[in-house]
Order: structure tokens, then C-alpha cells, then sequence
């Protein structure tokens, strides 16, 4: 098992590797119970590899702060591509902190990673749920990043 983080062509403060780590353990184990965790790699982008990612991948011409690519679910093993531009943006639109926007980012992505999809608004409201829940319980982890 191994989650891992990279950053492509962007760089910003990042010093909770292990608690995200720990976090994303918890978040799978709750909701595929028995499945092993294979390897899982975030990779931090830009707007533009990611826009490329989407055109070359999805056949997507548009900005997106998140593609992920789930290559098998046993063990679960996947690929979370973010663009920090995107989150950015988000976080101010939504007007909350950066942090609090990459980290519900990169649960979406590992929601999808375990089966949820976002295509009908049902599912949206399902995902949002999760990503909530999942939210309180990494602030509790990581109290002063939040803001």
C-alpha cells in the first residue's frame, strides 16, 4: 500500500503529507471495507497539464480542478490529477480557505476512486454528503490548516 504525492509543474506549502495519508486510509477502509489499498498517487498540476490531461483522456476542452483515473478496484489503485489554479479559484468563489478546498478536492477524487459518481444531481447530493463527512473529520486532524 502506498499513497503518494507529487508536484508536476506547481509548488506550494505542503507539510500534512502523513495525515492526509492516514486520512485517505480511513476515508477507504470506511467505505470499501475489505478491499486492499494498492497504490494511489496525487499529482498537484496547473491549469494547463491538467486542461491537456482532459482533452487528450476525456475529449474535455474546459478548465476542471480534478480528473481521476481508477485503474483497478482490488486492490484499489488510481490516480488523482489537481489543478492548484483550479482550487484556488474555487476557494475564493465558495469563500473558504485553500486548504479546506484541496482537501475536499482530493476526497472527491478518492470517492470516485471507491464507486461514487457525480453525474445526476441524486449523486451529486451523495457526494457532497461524503465529502462533508469526511471534511469534519480531517479538521479535527489538522485544526490550524483549515482557514
Amino acid at each position: 500500500m502506498e499513497i503518494s504525492f507529487f508536484h508536476h509543474d506547481v509548488d506550494f506549502p505542503w507539510d500534512e503529507e502523513e495525515d492526509i495519508r492516514k486520512w485517505i486510509i480511513r476515508t477507504i477502509n470506511q467505505e470499501k471495507r475489505d478491499t486492499p489499498i494498492g497504490e494511489i498517487s496525487i499529482i498537484f498540476c496547473s491549469d494547463e497539464y491538467l486542461l491537456d490531461i482532459n482533452k487528450q483522456y476525456l475529449n474535455h476542452d474546459y478548465f476542471t480542478d480534478i480528473i481521476t483515473f481508477t485503474y483497478s478496484e482490488t486492490p484499489l489503485t488510481a490516480d488523482l490529477y489537481i489543478s492548484t489554479e483550479r482550487v484556488m479559484d474555487n476557494a475564493c468563489t465558495m469563500s473558504h480557505g485553500f486548504y479546506e478546498e484541496l482537501y475536499r478536492v482530493i476526497i472527491h477524487g478518492i470517492l470516485h476512486s471507491c464507486g461514487y459518481t457525480d453525474k445526476t444531481v441524486e449523486e451529486q447530493k451523495i457526494m457532497r454528503a461524503k465529502e462533508d463527512e469526511y471534511l469534519k473529520s480531517v479538521q479535527t486532524l489538522l485544526e490550524g490548516k483549515f482557514k
